[in-house]
């Protein structure tokens, strides 16, 4: 078995941008007794893909710990599960090589919160932004086209560009006896050595099946945002209001969040969004499909913490689907869209008909 793969600092840019908020809803993060590998997080790779698989507080211990001084989990996020997928010919990697008995196929559990702390510190040492809420410039990706790389150049000023001779390897390796998820950044004039190594574990690549996203039917509702519209400053002051937010669609591009209790009444209204219909469903003009959900409030907003930690330019569109009594999905495509997305599935309370007023 081999990985090995050659980044340069905007795809390490990238991952990291990817992995932040994701590593906030596993926590993980435990010491050093490898204990909390396998916290909620498996990558999965081969020639052409890479994927994460995360299940929301599965860092956590039985009695509610488990929260890391890396990172920690985001307190109410169990039940949710966040699916990625990056491509890594001309995507992620710069280049790479995987082999594998498995046709070439590796599947592996890791803490998300060390990986993120990994590549916090080799962006710090690159000269780039580690931070979670830092809204670094990026460089643009090598799979982005000509235009945009010439554009990016001449208005960039990113460190990045000065930093050309730095090099950056991730690959598996044994540690100490145990095998790694290694980034090894160094300089061509041999000012800079860098290692870092995530302790993994190595599973079966059949093992992957049990981590695939959860199935979900048509959705009712599908509305895609623009990227200045963010909902997470307003489910950030309804969750302070109110443990239940209900969520009301309708395919004529309007959607409402609604609080309701003993004190308060709010709904806060978003219209002129852009309705997005498969091609086997057909919705009628005069009568827009609608639906409603009721949605714990710290599980919608631990499934946005993206919009505050992601550096600007890196997400290039996102869609709310919405299935009735079942699902709310959060899908998120990134910056060029050939280089893959992100999404999260967000488990909802049951509600009757009477229950369900638009």
């Amino acid at each position: 078995m081999r990985f090995k793969s050659r980044m340069a600092a905007e795809h390490v840019q990238l991952l990291h941008n990817v992995i932040v908020p994701i590593s906030r809803l596993t926590g993980g993060g435990s010491g050093p007794d490898g204990k909390s590998i396998g916290s909620g997080t498996t990558l999965y790779l081969d020639p052409e893909v890479l994927r994460i698989s995360s299940r929301g507080g599965a860092g956590r211990t039985a009695d509610g710990g488990g929260s890391s001084q890396l990172g920690g989990g985001e307190q109410g996020a169990e039940g949710i599960a966040c699916f990625s997928e990056l491509i890594a010919v001309n995507g992620i990697f710069l280049e790479h090589k995987i082999e594998s008995i498995a046709e070439n196929v590796i599947v592996f559990d890791i803490d998300l919160v060390q990986l993120q702390t990994a590549l916090a510190a080799t962006l710090q040492s690159l000269g780039g932004s580690g931070g979670a809420g830092d809204s670094a410039k990026s460089a643009p990706l090598h799979n982005s086209n000509a235009d945009a790389r010439n554009s990016s150049s001449r208005k960039s000023s990113s460190s990045f560009h000065s930093n050309s001779s730095i090099l950056v390897v991730m690959k598996l390796a044994k540690r100490g006896g145990l095998p790694c998820l290694c980034l090894d950044t160094s300089c061509a004039n041999g000012t800079l050595d860098i290692h870092h190594a995530v302790p993994v574990r190595i599973l079966r690549a059949e093992e992957w099946q049990h981590h695939l996203p959860p199935v979900v039917n048509t959705p009712d509702v599908q509305l895609e945002f623009q990227l200045d519209r963010p909902l997470r400053p307003v489910i950030e002051r309804l969750k302070a209001i109110s443990p239940i937010i209900y969520v009301e669609g309708s395919m004529a591009g309007e959607l409402v969040l609604r609080i309701d209790n003993d004190a308060v009444s709010i709904r806060t209204f978003y219209d002129k969004l852009t309705p997005r219909v498969d091609e086997e469903s057909s919705q009628s003009q005069t009568d827009p499909a609608r639906c409603t959900l009721k949605i714990d409030s710290k599980k919608l907003l631990a499934s946005l913490q993206w919009q505050s930690s992601m550096a600007r330019g890196t997400v290039g569109s996102y869609i709310i689907c919405m299935i009735e009594n079942e699902m709310m999905v959060v899908h998120v495509v990134l910056n060029p869209e050939d280089v893959g997305f992100f999404t999260y599935y967000i488990p909802v309370h049951f509600l009757s008909s009477d229950m369900m007023d638009f």
